[in-house]
Parts: structure tokens; sequence; C-alpha cells
């Protein structure tokens, strides 16, 4: 997936009010769209270095967004935006092997109670796919990435979901992308919360299955790098 937009490094002075952050660009204070609702735990710190794009609409009030962030060598993309369409062009190239094979692949299709999965995969031959997708930014300890980063009452409610679709016959998949370039595995944050560690275990027993991917971050561009193993 391309940048919309060329990317320009920054140094971030703070990130607030969820959706809003200050960075220093050329010598000057921009305010940034953050396209991130989590606690973006470690991928936040002031003076960090930072990449925006100009935003594509020049009517819009923020004129810049918030892209990725360096955490030490590794970088990291914070935009929650991005992580469906990173994945859709991997699954159309065949690179995501798990899900290969499937005739049409559809975005954002209402299912479930007043929800929409992020990507529906079908096939004449085939039980429909139902695949929700997470953006992964947290690592507290070496090359170990975790989810989530916050309680999350709308990612508990999706693997329930999940679990409704493969009770039915379909088939579901919970898709972690690790959007990071410092981990190898991956794991549930069940200490920060523990409801969402919990409904995932009853959404396994229930047939819903996990891939875990890492993506590799250049200036240009994000794309799918490679599966990781996962501690679940």
């Amino acid at each position: 997936m391309n940048f919309p937009a060329p990317i320009q490094k920054g140094k971030l002075i703070k990130r607030y009010k969820r959706f809003l952050a200050d960075i220093e660009l050329d010598g000057k204070v921009i305010t940034a769209h953050c396209a991130n609702s989590g606690s973006m735990m470690g991928v936040k710190d002031e003076g960090s270095t930072v990449w925006v794009s100009p935003a594509i609409n020049p009517n819009r009030k923020l004129k810049w967004d918030w892209q990725v962030i360096e955490v030490g060598e590794a970088k990291v993309c914070i935009n929650t935006a991005l992580p469906n369409k990173i994945v859709e062009e991997a699954i159309l190239a065949g690179k995501v092997l798990e899900l290969a094979g499937y005739e049409t692949l559809r975005r954002e299709v209402k299912y479930g109670k007043n929800s929409r999965i992020d990507i529906l995969l079908e096939d004449s031959e085939k039980p429909q796919c139902y695949v929700e997708i997470k953006n992964v930014t947290l690592s507290r300890t070496n090359n170990l990435a975790e989810f989530p980063d916050s309680p999350t009452a709308r990612g508990t409610k999706h693997l329930g979901e999940l679990a409704d679709m493969a009770r039915a016959g379909h088939r579901a998949v919970m898709f972690y992308l690790v959007n990071r370039s410092d981990c190898e595995n991956f794991k549930l944050a069940d200490d920060i919360d523990p409801d969402y560690a919990a409904e995932f275990k009853r959404a396994a027993t229930a047939g819903v299955e996990k891939i875990v991917y890492s993506s590799l971050i250049e200036e240009s561009c994000i794309t799918l790098e490679k599966s990781l193993k996962a501690l679940i």
C-alpha cells in the first residue's frame, strides 16, 4: 500500500484529545490528524521522530496525517485507517496463503449485530470467510508484540460476532497485523484487557482462526512482510 502523499519527517510535541498531534515540521508547529483511538502505549513519546503526509483533501481542516513513529530503531505505523488496505492488497496478490483461493473480496460488509466485517471472502465452492483486522503497535518486551493496548469493548464484540459466524458454518478469521518492524512473536495483553483475552478463548473454541503477520514499513509504502508466531 503506497502512502497517499509523500512522507515528511518531524518531531512529536504531544498527542492529545485522542485524534490530534502537535508536530514540529521544518521549524514550524503543525497539528496533524491522529487516526488512532487506542492508548498508543509506547508509541507517543514526546520528541520522537514521526512521519506525516499532507492530506489529500485540500479543504480539510487538518492538513496533515500522522502515519508512523520511530521507536528506537523500529518503525511503527500508528494509523489505524491503513491496515485494511494493506491486508486487502496482500490477499489479492496471493501473499496470504491462509486466505488464498477465493473468487471475490469485499470490504465493509454488514453482518452480526449492526457491524461491518473488514473483509469478506467468497467463493462458490467454499463457505464465506469473515476476516476482522486489528492494527498491533504495542510492544513491552523485546521482539514481542501485544494486543490490545487499552481495553476494547468493540474488539471484544467483534470476537463474539466472529464466533457466531463460525458456529453458523462460515469461516471466521481474526487477523492481527503487527505494524512495527521489531517483533517476531505475538500475544494477547491479557493484563490490559482480560475480557478480550477471555472472549478470544471462547471464539477460538467456536472455530475462529488467528492469523498474525508483520509489515514492512518504508517511506513510500507499507506492505505485508511475513507470518509471525502467535503465543496464544
